[in-house]
């Protein structure tokens, strides 16, 4: 998609601060951040939410949280905690329609979130 923001970070026309980069995804920090640790795990494919990936597709999600594992574990906020949080349509608070999944921590996080 051409006028998708993380599609043009992906290509590398937005600048952004990459944590990450592999074939598949790219990891980036957040430029709202709600936490100290504030990133943004993407797949490279565009999927406009979670409702557009399939069976075919569905190891991009696994692949992300064991980024997501490894990235906590580099950065030493596994032993105190983190939250992962993906947002799907209007009502579920996505405001990007490019799959995306928040990773935050260092600081404690609160229930509910919303």
């Amino acid at each position: 998609m051409s006028d998708c923001i993380f599609c043009n970070i992906v290509k590398g026309n937005v600048p952004s601060q990459i944590e990450f980069e592999d074939d598949k995804i790219m990891v980036f920090k957040d430029i709202n951040p709600q936490a100290p640790v504030h990133l943004l795990l993407i797949p490279k494919k565009h999927f406009d939410s979670l409702l557009e990936v399939d069976s075919e597709d569905s190891d991009i999600i696994g692949h992300i949280y064991m980024v997501a594992k490894k990235i906590a574990e580099q950065q030493g906020f596994n032993k105190d905690g983190f939250r992962i949080v993906m947002n799907c349509g209007r009502d579920g608070g996505q405001t990007v329609q490019h799959i995306h999944f928040h990773l935050l921590a260092g600081r404690n996080l609160q229930w509910p979130p919303g």
